[in-house]
């Protein structure tokens, strides 16, 4: 009995210190709450680095005050730069000056003529019709394209000087439209042309084929034809 008496004694005389232990360890919060921290701040000392914060334990490289590290500074030299800068020259001095080329191949080409009359005025955008596929960056497919028109079109886009954009107008021009299980017809200009935006409607709109236009100019101003010739 005096054996089970005194470790009954040891074993409460040691919840009492841990007890105290844990409080003293603990956080005051707002409305009188309070929040355990169990043996995190009592036992920073024997763990170092234990109490810091994340960024300096997770092996991200980076320093306490967010400075980079060497290894993580980017390798830029004078070639990149003036790529850059260049790409960025080019691509607003297109943005400025897109030539398209007319293909209006069926009732699409009405919207697209539209386009050029005085109520949306496309040429205080620096946009005009060009006839000569020399003379054009852009190409504007509206329309049905036929397994015999087929040719002439890839052959007026091979023409165009580099680099070239092609705005697929109209359902027909997009995937067939109504004449899509025709024998005779090509189901998608995509099929023959790299096309980079797709008006959709039957026939689309004025204003359709300006919003187009006008994400054409965003695309355009993501191009690095500078840096691709470069690399090449």
């Amino acid at each position: 009995m005096l054996v089970t008496s005194k470790s009954s004694h040891t074993m409460r005389s040691a919840r009492v210190a841990s007890f105290q232990l844990l409080n003293s360890c603990s956080t005051p919060l707002a409305a009188g709450r309070s929040l355990s921290r169990p043996f995190a701040r009592c036992l920073s000392s024997d763990r170092p680095g234990f109490d810091q914060p994340k960024a300096n334990r997770s092996g991200t490289g980076r320093l306490s005050s967010g400075k980079a590290l060497s290894t993580e500074k980017k390798q830029t030299s004078v070639v990149d730069y003036a790529l850059t800068n260049m790409d960025r020259l080019l691509a607003w001095a297109r943005n400025g000056s897109m030539w398209p080329l007319t293909f209006a191949l069926a009732c699409c080409g009405i919207e697209m003529m539209h386009l050029s009359m005085p109520r949306y005025d496309q040429d205080r955008l620096g946009i005009i019709f060009r006839a000569s596929p020399r003379q054009a960056d852009v190409m504007i497919v509206a329309g049905t394209v036929t397994n015999k028109m087929a040719p002439a079109v890839r052959q007026c886009y091979d023409q165009m000087p580099d680099p070239k954009w092609v705005i697929s107008m109209g359902t027909c021009a997009n995937g067939g439209g109504y004449y899509h299980y025709s024998y005779s017809v090509v189901r998608g200009v995509d099929r023959i042309l790299p096309v980079d935006i797709y008006v959709p409607g039957c026939p689309p709109t004025a204003e359709a084929l300006m919003y187009g236009l006008l994400q054409l100019q965003k695309k355009i101003q993501k191009t690095k034809v500078t840096r691709m010739w470069y690399r090449k």
